[in-house]
């Protein structure tokens, strides 16, 4: 299959995923509506696809999400199977997505930084220190 279907697919279904999420068509309780389906990977042969959840809440429940999901793998599967017409349905298998959050954490750092450099320039203005590099 090509790489361009491959990818169709993958936001077929991470759409399917995501409606059902939203509607509460999954009834596990540790599966709650505010976790957020990123992407889906699907593998050449439509065997696997490897679905990534991420959520702005703590890590704990985004763990008890997944772990609800993957539980509810077969149910997922069948359901959209049954939309989607393909000869044959990847199994699903979830995973943390971690890079929004790891995203957030590394603007706020540089955010950080950027506020100490420029608080160390205003000091050193104050003070009349000229950094050599920017001697005459």
């Amino acid at each position: 299959m090509s790489e361009y279907r491959l990818q169709r697919l993958g936001e077929q279904i991470r759409e399917e995923i995501s409606k059902m999420l939203l509607s509460g068509q999954i009834k596990d309780p540790r599966v709650s509506s505010f976790l957020c389906i990123n992407r889906v990977e699907v593998t050449a042969d439509l065997g696997y696809a490897k679905v990534y959840v991420s959520s702005f809440m703590q890590d704990k429940s985004v763990e008890k999400g997944v772990k609800g999901l993957q539980s509810a793998a077969g149910f997922i599967q069948s359901t959209i199977g049954k939309k989607l017409t393909i000869r044959q349905f990847p199994k699903l298998t979830f995973v943390v997505d971690t890079s929004i959050k790891d995203g957030i954490d590394m603007v706020n750092k540089l955010n950080q930084l950027e506020k100490e450099d420029a608080e160390k320039a205003r000091l050193a203005q104050e003070s009349g220190y000229i950094p050599s590099s920017q001697e005459e």
